[in-house]
């Protein structure tokens, strides 16, 4: 008897489930509806038996054929013409083997792919389990400690990727040194560099100051800011034409370049003196604009970026009560802003695009440096003090929080283990049903359990059609198809056995 009772009842409680059958369906589904034994193996698998979608194989343990409603196809009937034989599943050929005193069918499933990615919950314990053992009750604290820890660094991780698309600046001085020195002018009397031509080199530099003081120059410490490149988008160095016909302008790209740069040398060669024209177009981020004479009146900003003029826009609409009160979306204009924009009612969404006429961007740094060739070098040296933007220094700390955060590689094992260890619990839990149904009542239990199967074994070997209530009474067999069923049937088994019959 034990070896029939390995399937779980589909209409009976859920204590009808195999003792020893590691469930591979994830624990938030419901419980199987149905386990079955693989004939000779020693574990057992959980699943939902279904019409067969998948390949299902039968094996039919041997028996006597009354003790399986489906060992057998009825005949059909003559009438209707076109209805399908069913055909009984076959038999393996050793039948004679252990389990012969079985009188149930198991089959062998195909094992459904697992889930790769788990949810939260996956590792939850059920309620009916959560019962039985009192621990539980911490280990659901520690999973709501635990939703909550997600919750909060999920909130983090999106302010600060937020912080770092518009990271925080504060303004500081760049100090811009242009200068040049030069070699081979004068020729020596000992002839010694008479192969050598004479040359020049300008160089570019600069460094942001500290307090208003150049760190390398007063020998403060100097702290960690950006390369002098990356406050430029484009240098442009015009040489004299009349001396350079070939490459008289040097350009430089951000856009193009790779690499930030702490300063830019251009040299070549010559022995004669001339003045370079610089031109320096600033980066900023975001973008900064010039505000017209009419509207800086008004706002009080001479050059800002394009979303902090809207907004002193709109406090300066807010301040001076001009929002209409009818419709929100609308503002009327005072006397300063019929000046800059020509209306006296406005909508919001058509400030922005009115603001645009009143922006221009940025003249680029014009500055000029005579290349000098004579007396103490360096020569020339001249400093610019231009104001920019540095991020803060927690870009940094920022960053290397977002890629710790990243890194789960830890937790997720720690999740495969709790996650295997909630299996193993709800395992141990059908087990714990399935031998304490068994134990209050025996009788019912095996009564249910054996419905359950031949109900289920019919739907997987396809034989649906037939009802096995009314196959077990006699006024079944008195319909009239009856006897031209049994001549088929017989004639049928006499050509394969060429025996005569005998009736």
């Amino acid at each position: 008897m034990n070896n029939n009772i390995n399937n779980k009842s589909a209409a009976t409680p859920s204590f009808f489930t195999n003792p020893a059958a590691p469930s591979n369906i994830p624990i938030n589904h419901p419980p199987p509806q149905l386990l079955s034994q693989t004939q000779g193996a020693a574990t057992h698998f959980h699943g939902h038996f279904q019409p067969p979608t998948h390949a299902v194989h039968p094996h039919v343990h041997a028996n006597a054929a009354a003790n399986t409603h489906v060992a057998a196809a009825a005949p059909p009937p003559p009438a209707p013409p076109k209805r399908a034989t069913q055909k009984p599943p076959s038999r393996p050929a050793a039948s004679s083997n252990a389990n012969q005193s079985s009188a149930f069918k198991t089959m062998e499933l195909t094992v459904a792919p697992p889930r790769k990615k788990r949810n939260f919950l996956d590792n939850l314990i059920p309620p009916k389990i959560a019962k039985l053992v009192p621990e539980s009750a911490i280990y659901a604290k520690l999973l709501q400690l635990e939703s909550h820890v997600d919750s909060v660094l999920v909130r983090k991780k999106i302010h600060v990727q937020e912080a770092l698309r518009n990271p925080s600046c504060v303004r500081k001085t760049l100090r811009i040194y242009v200068y040049n020195t030069f070699a081979n002018q004068v020729k020596a009397e000992s002839g010694k560099n008479e192969a050598e031509d004479p040359c020049w080199l300008l160089r570019i530099t600069g460094r942001v100051l500290e307090d208003g003081k150049d760190p390398v120059a007063d020998g403060i410490s100097q702290k960690e800011n950006p390369k002098f490149s990356s406050f430029f988008k484009k240098i442009t160095i015009y040489l004299d034409q009349g001396f350079y016909p070939e490459n008289h302008v040097v350009l430089w790209d951000n856009g193009r370049s790779q690499v930030q740069r702490d300063g830019f040398e251009v040299k070549r060669k010559g022995d004669k003196e001339f003045t370079a024209v610089i031109r320096m177009v600033m980066n900023y981020s975001p973008d900064k604009f010039v505000v017209s004479a009419q509207l800086s009146k008004v706002l009080g900003i001479e050059f800002d970026s394009r979303s902090r003029i809207i907004a002193a826009l709109w406090h300066y609409v807010k301040s001076k009560k001009l929002q209409s009160p009818n419709d929100p979306s609308f503002f009327m204009c005072d006397t300063s802003l019929q000046r800059v924009f020509g209306e006296e009612k406005m909508k919001f969404s058509v400030a922005s695009q009115k603001i645009s006429q009143h922006l221009s961007p940025p003249q680029p740094i014009h500055m000029e440096h005579k290349i000098k060739l004579s007396g103490n070098g360096p020569s020339g040296t001249t400093c610019y003090d231009v104001q920019v933007d540095v991020p803060l220094p927690l870009e940094k700390d920022m960053s290397a929080f977002l890629a710790s955060t990243e890194r789960h590689k830890e937790i997720d094992s720690f999740d495969k283990v709790i996650c295997d260890s909630i299996k193993k619990i709800n395992e141990h839990s059908r087990r714990r049903a399935f031998f304490l149904g068994f134990s209050q009542s025996p009788a019912e239990f095996i009564n249910a359990l054996i419905a359950s199967q031949s109900k289920d074994l019919k739907l997987v070997a396809g034989d649906v059609s037939h009802n096995v209530e009314n196959e077990r009474r006699t006024e079944f067999y008195n319909q009239p198809w009856v006897e031209d069923a049994v001549v088929r049937y017989l004639t049928r088994k006499n050509a394969r056995s060429d025996t005569p019959a005998s009736i």
